[in-house]
């Protein structure tokens, strides 16, 4: 992943793709995402996690520890790694487009080149309907600040790759370092919603900061469920993370 990208085309199985639909379905029309989103703007680690995280649907779950995806990321990390958190989302016309940015967050020995990943699943593929994802390989080795390029809005850059033609179920795995963008449908009001599920994972070896205030509920939760199915112990361990500190929201695509 020298570019700092893998496109996999058609990647999620279809079971698996069937059962996250719906789900996100859920987690958007229930408010169910609003109130992850408010829980995590409280003040302070202190704030009680709300009553249904994405992990806790069980395709979610599922698809934290796909195991083909885990044998990927093993072979890109080439150490044990640790889960970081999940979006899930359900974007349509009034969504609109997301400016160049990375969303690599720091670690307590301050180390740029230790890895995170971002893996980002398109349940219904990618076409000009629901917009693209623009990539620009290589930039992940800037060690530049995650907005340095946020004033481009969307603007076509030199280099840039331009992901808009991908079957269902596909996914791209992203060094979470690579800035990115999200720009808008080709075909205003066509009504097609974009299913997306995200996932990041880090390398250990450092201490992380969460992005969630209830990042400790959302590893027991994890382990309560047994989600890894006792594969995987370094997954969701607590001890590769530093403390909670309110840090800017990153966009997702």
């Amino acid at each position: 992943m020298e570019s700092g990208y893998l496109i996999l085309p058609g990647f999620l199985p279809e079971d698996l793709v069937d059962g996250l639909a719906p789900e996100v379905d859920r987690w958007v029309d229930e408010g169910w995402r609003e109130r992850s989103i408010a829980a995590c703007l409280s003040p302070g680690s202190q704030a009680p996690p709300p009553p249904l995280m994405e992990l806790e649907l069980p395709s979610h779950g599922r698809l934290l520890a796909h195991e083909p995806l885990m044998r990927i990321l093993d072979e890109l990390m080439a150490t044990p790694f640790v889960f970081h958190h999940l979006h899930s989302d359900r974007h349509g016309d009034v969504t609109g487009s997301k400016p160049w940015h990375h969303d690599h967050e720091p670690n307590d020995r301050d180390d740029p080149d230790l890895l995170m990943v971002h893996a980002l699943h398109y349940l219904g593929g990618l076409d000009g309907s629901v917009g693209h994802l623009v990539l620009l390989p290589g930039s992940h080795l800037e060690h530049a600040d995650k907005r340095a390029r946020t004033h481009l809005d969307t603007a076509a850059l030199p280099g840039e790759i331009v992901v808009d033609r991908l079957p269902p179920g596909s996914t791209v795995l992203m060094n979470s370092a690579l800035f990115h963008a999200r720009r808008p449908s080709d075909i205003p009001g066509s009504g097609k919603p974009r299913y997306f599920v995200d996932a990041s994972y880090c390398q250990v070896g450092a201490l992380w900061r969460p992005v969630k205030p209830f990042w400790r509920h959302m590893l027991a939760r994890a382990r309560e469920l047994d989600l890894d199915g006792g594969r995987r112990p370094e997954l969701f361990a607590e001890r590769h993370f530093d403390e909670y500190t309110p840090a800017e929201r990153s966009p997702s695509v």
